[in-house]
């Protein structure tokens, strides 16, 4: 088949322990899953089922972080506010539509530590005006992902710490048992409105403590039982 231009490549994660990488079909996340940082975002957590953004799922959005390595993240334009946010990220291996919660774990592929970088000003104007998040969520660079680690060598991850340091100071810390959604229910959830495929990744949201950095700043993200990953701003 002939294309005007050359299709799109497939971005691939790194998997541990495998030579092979994690293709990535679709990129979901999920809004202000731990109550603290719901809280800190003005809402109230305790009224507000699941809801979903998507990041684009191509390279100039998807940073393949590999192990050991840090990785380098130019500023982002038209933002002078520009936020981390640490993440589960649960990467998605078999195909399913409105999946039972106690099937949920049976799709799961993988975990990886994620930041789902926020241009925080573009995001709350939009927010403000009624309109989508895109140009506030999903712009270039925007979602560090790192090693991919096989749920058959984790077993299900329902609890652990999760901490972001910048220059080495603690901004985040939480654990995934003060998820509001667990995994497997955001899995059940998603599955009623889109069909999973094989490649989806789901952004599972971030703890309190959110907050700005700045070009010459470097990010360390850890999850228990994860491999970290290191991100610096250019």
């Amino acid at each position: 088949m002939n294309y005007l231009f050359a299709p799109m490549t497939v971005v691939g994660l790194p998997v541990a322990d495998s030579p092979s990488l994690f293709p990535v079909r679709r990129v979901y996340c999920v809004g202000r899953n731990y109550a603290a940082h719901a809280r800190e975002m003005g809402f109230d957590p305790d009224r507000e089922p699941p809801f979903f953004f998507c990041k684009p799922n191509d390279a100039q959005s998807i940073v393949p972080v590999p192990a050991g390595q840090c990785v380098r993240l130019p500023y982002p334009d038209q933002t002078s506010n520009y936020h981390h946010e640490i993440e589960l990220v649960v990467a998605i291996g078999k195909a399913g539509k409105n999946i039972a919660v106690d099937h949920a774990a049976a799709h799961i592929a993988g975990y990886a530590v994620g930041l789902d970088m926020t241009r925080r000003d573009l995001q709350m104007k939009m927010r403000e005006m009624g309109r989508p998040w895109e140009i506030g969520k999903a712009f270039d660079y925007s979602a560090p992902v790192g090693l991919l680690h096989p749920i058959t060598r984790t077993g299900e991850i329902t609890r652990g710490e999760v901490v972001l340091e910048v220059d080495g100071v603690t901004r985040q810390r939480s654990d995934l048992t003060h998820l509001i959604w667990s995994v497997n229910e955001i899995i059940a959830n998603l599955s009623t409105l889109f069909e999973l495929q094989p490649g989806d990744l789901i952004f599972t949201g971030t703890p309190d403590g959110v907050g700005a950095v700045q070009a010459g700043q470097t990010m360390t993200a850890h999850i228990a039982g994860l491999t970290p990953i290191t991100v610096a701003v250019a």
